[in-house]
């Protein structure tokens, strides 16, 4: 009989500034060397369907973490709680985000079951902060799921008060896959479009898929925004890109 088990669990990990921040971590029990994953939770925040995610690349083989990116503004408090106080700010940083992201490549890369190689996936704002994680951080593949303002600004009283990315997509290191709805307003399909012929213009490997009848959130098994077709498709293109890459 074969053991199946993981290891998930908190840890404090030092980000942004040398800050001691919250990480929900999920590890095979199983020796390596193995790929890491960076979960990047949705703006809805740090929550038990997120942790789940980091639970599901455990099973798939991965050591994997998900940084609590508000645990500055709501230390402790209930993931809705601190997604409220995190849109009154603007959102996350772009420079916060970033040096807290490469504090979790680095807690996973000093496991000793790692074997160098880190791949990042995000949702909603996530999905941006995964492309520009691909851009500011050592990573070998990155996942973009329905990521907003990647191009395009926020509209006038969005929550989320971010920079495009456009001018970066040069910078872009890692491979990028991409999963959008058609139905989705932030990104809209001309947004994905605008971005697509980016990355193919100045050259940059990336695999773009986009579903019909989805819109915004649509891996979210919890919301009505859920579509089972299409989020198990993109379950298996998201396990053969990191297959490819780690």
């Amino acid at each position: 009989m074969a053991y199946d088990a993981v290891l998930a669990e908190t840890v404090g990990i030092r980000g942004h500034g040398d800050d001691l921040i919250e990480a929900y971590t999920a590890r095979p029990m199983a020796p390596g060397p193995r790929g890491g994953v960076i979960v990047i939770h949705h703006m809805p925040g740090y929550d038990k369907e997120t942790k789940e995610i980091v639970r599901r690349f455990a099973v798939l083989g991965y050591d994997a973490i998900c940084v609590n990116l508000y645990s500055r503004e709501a230390p402790g408090a209930a993931p809705d709680d601190a997604a409220a106080a995190a849109r009154a700010r603007g959102g996350v940083p772009d420079e916060r985000f970033v040096g807290d992201a490469k504090g979790a490549a680095r807690w996973l890369r000093d496991l000793p079951t790692s074997n160098g190689r880190v791949g990042t996936i995000g949702y909603c704002s996530g999905g941006r902060q995964a492309f520009l994680s691909g851009v500011e951080v050592d990573v070998q593949a990155a996942v973009d799921c329905y990521g907003a303002f990647v191009v395009g600004t926020p509209p006038e009283g969005f929550p989320l008060q971010v920079a495009p990315l456009a001018d970066r997509v040069p910078e872009l290191r890692a491979p990028l896959l991409g999963l959008f709805g058609q139905d989705d307003a932030h990104p809209s399909p001309a947004d994905v479009d605008e971005l697509e012929k980016l990355l193919r213009d100045n050259g940059k490997t990336y695999e773009f898929h986009r579903y019909e009848g989805a819109g915004h959130a649509f891996f979210a098994v919890n919301r009505t925004a859920y579509r089972p077709e299409a989020a198990n498709d993109g379950w298996e293109r998201i396990e053969a890109f990191f297959g490819r890459y780690l």
